[in-house]
């Protein structure tokens, strides 16, 4: 198969397999995704899920939210890991949307960025899943089967994200980053990998990933 064979066999593999693409967090809004995306460090989504709903019964906007001191946003969200920082960041971000954007969401990557506790990853999930501009958020799925199926060298995330956009139209970067996160959950995990399962990585992927896997399974 050529490069371009293996982007369109991707493409037209996660479009049978995820016809309809829901978005793995749960929330109302360009703010209660913001701050559901920023939890989600080091976080599973099932675990934001069980906590987003008892933070937003009591804050769901800014607003609300600068009610509560840092103290209390740890207390409710400490489940989720890495609580002194996220709660700093909920907290302060609150703050400037308030102090500078009327408590609106910016609609920009570098107003996004420049907000306390937002990186590249949560600022490209804002604007693809909120806003609808096409993005590539990179996680470690993401990561993991860009390099499976040889289409990134696996370096660093960085480089995985400009693989994707370089390899793929931007016009379905927003669905592919999405169907690619399922798919490396249910066909492609990091660990209890049923290679048999995976279709996309017997077909296209990378050799030595795949003897590894072979070895592996022999020992």
């Amino acid at each position: 198969m050529t490069k371009q064979e293996k982007v369109n066999f991707v493409i037209n593999t996660l479009y049978k397999l995820y016809p309809e693409i829901p978005i793995p967090l749960d929330h109302k809004d360009p703010y209660t995704l913001l701050v559901a995306v920023l939890l989600s460090a080091q976080c599973t989504d099932v675990r934001v899920n069980q906590i987003t709903p008892i933070l937003f019964e009591v804050a769901d906007n800014p607003y609300d939210m600068i009610k509560l001191s840092v103290e209390e946003i740890k207390a409710i969200i400490k489940p989720c890991g890495l609580s002194p920082m996220k709660s700093k960041g909920i907290h302060g971000l609150s703050e400037i949307l308030i102090d500078k954007y009327e408590g609106k969401v910016p609609q920009s990557f570098e107003a996004l960025e420049a907000l306390p506790a937002v990186g590249h990853k949560t600022a490209s999930v804002v604007m693809s899943q909120a806003f609808g501009v096409p993005a590539f958020p990179v996680d470690t799925h993401i990561h993991r089967l860009m390099y499976r199926w040889n289409l990134s060298n696996g370096k660093n995330v960085v480089q995985t994200e400009k693989d994707a956009k370089r390899l793929f139209p931007k016009e379905l970067w927003n669905d592919l980053h999405l169907q690619i996160i399922w798919y490396g959950r249910e066909y492609s995990p990091a660990r209890g990998w049923d290679l048999e399962k995976d279709i996309i990585t017997k077909t296209i992927g990378r050799q030595s990933v795949i003897k590894e896997y072979n070895k592996s399974k022999k020992s």
